[in-house]
């Protein structure tokens, strides 16, 4: 059993996911809810997986920060689009010399979270995962699940392996997560991006799931293209991603099973979409030193339109447009 005790925030389909599998594993874990409260506080959470379905019919549940205790490591596993919440949201539950376990996607996260508490270590975690929310405190594990963990230092700088990173690592490798330790997260984060961008962007701009782009030879070369674009940005920051890992890339998502991306999932359900966070601050990043991506700025001004419309169809109609 952990020494470590764990909030989540955000129970969605990656935080419950995790937190289910951490609590399920002997660790004390503390789950921050929104609109699921009462069903989750009730009867607790339901994990179906390809690695084998399970009950935790009773999880400390919260729908106040001021209600939960202090917590070795708080994991955020938040949408980014919610990140505005986060001053309120992290200090009342980080122990002092704490840990905040970002989960989120995209680039600048880390950066955001070290404004709020100085003082706190603050790891970043890029997830291989495929899990969807079905209901109310029930979560779909479709694939996947391995994080890759670094930790974060002011400007990005190399950190190399850190207590903290080694110590989280044991705790999800009990609980049947496997995790990657890395030396450089700013690396790790453009690597996460080469999928990221593609997939979420276009499964929103062209109405598709990962196969579909893949069995197209026309998206498949959108999607390769998009790739070594953000090859160029991480290049522009002084990271090298090889050729090979663009490869791989493409061969790990032609195996996957058909699947509808978390921004595909936040457009059809007229949610904010993580635009910035995925595409707009690599895009901004790479152009302050004088980088030019224009598919991805093409895609960006895409994004930005159709999740305006979405927002703009919420207020007049309370529907999509």
């Amino acid at each position: 059993m952990s020494e470590r005790k764990y909030a989540i925030v955000g129970t969605g389909a990656l935080g419950g996911y995790y937190g289910a599998k951490l609590q399920k594993a002997g660790s004390e874990v503390h789950f921050l809810l929104k609109s699921d409260y009462e069903k989750v506080s009730q009867d607790g959470l339901l994990v179906e997986s390809k690695d084998g379905d399970f009950i935790l019919p009773q999880v400390n549940a919260y729908n106040d920060v001021a209600k939960m205790p202090k917590c070795d490591v708080v994991v955020v596993a938040l949408k980014t689009t919610q990140n505005h919440l986060l001053p309120n949201l992290l200090p009342p539950i980080v122990k002092d010399n704490g840990i905040v376990l970002v989960l989120q996607n995209g680039l600048g996260v880390e950066e955001e979270i070290a404004e709020i508490l100085p003082k706190v270590h603050i790891i970043g975690g890029l997830c291989f995962l495929c899990s969807n929310k079905l209901g109310a405190g029930h979560i779909h594990h479709l694939d996947y699940g391995q994080i890759t963990l670094g930790e974060y230092a002011h400007g990005y700088s190399n950190m190399g392996i850190t207590d903290g990173m080694r110590q989280i690592a044991h705790d999800f490798r009990t609980a049947g997560i496997s995790i990657e330790l890395v030396e450089d997260l700013l690396l790790g984060r453009w690597k996460k991006l080469v999928w990221n961008i593609p997939y979420n962007g276009l499964s929103v701009v062209l109405n598709a799931r990962t196969d579909e782009l893949m069995a197209d030879t026309n998206t498949r070369t959108l999607v390769e293209q998009l790739m070594y674009e953000v090859k160029a940005g991480a290049k522009s920051m002084g990271r090298n991603l090889p050729d090979s890992f663009i490869q791989t890339m493409l061969d790990y998502t032609v195996k996957m099973k058909p699947y509808r991306t978390s921004m595909k999932i936040d457009y059809d359900e007229c949610r904010p979409l993580e635009v910035e966070a995925i595409v707009g601050n690599p895009l901004r990043k790479a152009q302050e030193v004088g980088v030019n991506l224009p598919q991805i700025n093409c895609l960006y001004h895409q994004l930005k339109f159709l999740d305006g419309r979405n927002r703009i169809g919420q207020l007049l109609v309370g529907a999509c447009l």
